[in-house]
């Protein structure tokens, strides 16, 4: 009896470390592909900082580390005023989409209908190629609506591109946000507003200032929908864009300013993602 026990026992054994075993290859070949993924993301940003301090960036190897191309860079100030402009279309935006990620992120949970059809539609611009939003935005609001081309436009067609990640960002945290409370302070006689302010505000406090940050950093770096309706405003993206098709090698420019943007838009990035785990945590 107990040698007919020990058979299925044995097979059990064998079972749970051939288990192990492959669950122990697909975690391995997970951060395998995971690490893989973040260096060809990462990689060419940071060769792209290591090259800023080379003596000869150009030839695309690093040596001769030096900090010339950095004085240069603050030498020649042709690009603080498209960064002027870059950072007040991004302070529009960023306040465009934390207003409209509110109002939006908190009515979705609460509806009954139609939800997903409402959330297909608000998504939609993350799969439109940029090219032809801003050709689109460019025809249709020139037209019907003589906008004039320039840092409002360049404004709008931004917010289109931001809004839907601003959204995804409210909606991680408002879509856990317990309705109770507001009952319980309605039936204690809390004004519509009062219940806002005192209850949601801080607790959707972090999903407004990801929707911010979202907009802002999408926003500051955003170049191809940008080329259709800036007319002559020049953003950052534009200057460096054009520097680096015209024919004279502005190092100074294209390799060092664009590691400052690249070192920013990861700061905020972090930044994002900090506030809504910690919002996810608590």
């Amino acid at each position: 009896m107990s040698g007919a026990l020990a058979v299925p026992a044995g097979f059990a054994h064998k079972a749970a470390r051939r288990e192990a075993r492959i669950i122990g290859v697909s975690v391995w070949l997970t951060l395998i592909a995971g690490f893989g993924l973040t260096a060809l993301i990462y990689a060419p940003v940071t060769w792209l900082g290591v090259l800023s301090i080379s003596g000869d960036p150009l030839s695309g190897l690093p040596g001769s580390f030096t900090l010339h191309w950095y004085a240069s860079l603050f030498t020649d100030t042709r690009w603080l005023d498209p960064l002027i402009v870059s950072i007040e279309v991004a302070a529009i935006v960023s306040v465009l989409c934390m207003v409209s990620a509110t109002l939006v992120g908190r009515a979705l949970p609460r509806m009954k209908r139609g939800r997903g059809l409402m959330m297909t539609a608000f998504l939609l611009p993350l799969i439109v190629p940029g090219v032809v939003v801003g050709i689109d935005i460019f025809i249709f609001y020139r037209m019907f609506f003589s906008i004039k081309m320039g840092v409002w436009s360049i404004a709008l067609v931004h917010f289109v591109w931001a809004f839907p990640f601003a959204l995804i960002g409210m909606l991680v945290v408002s879509s856990r946000f317990d309705a109770r409370l507001l009952e319980a302070a309605a039936d204690l006689g809390a004004s519509p507003w009062r219940r806002f302010w005192d209850i949601e505000r801080p607790l959707l406090s972090s999903g407004v200032a990801t929707a911010g940050m979202f907009g802002f950093l999408l926003s500051l770096t955003e170049l191809p929908r940008s080329i259709f309706v800036a007319a002559h405003t020049q953003t950052l993206p534009l200057f460096t864009w054009a520097e680096t098709m015209s024919r004279g090698s502005h190092v100074s420019l294209i390799y060092c300013l664009n590691s400052l943007i690249a070192v920013v838009s990861v700061a905020l990035s972090v930044l994002s993602v900090w506030l809504l785990g910690r919002r996810l945590k608590s």
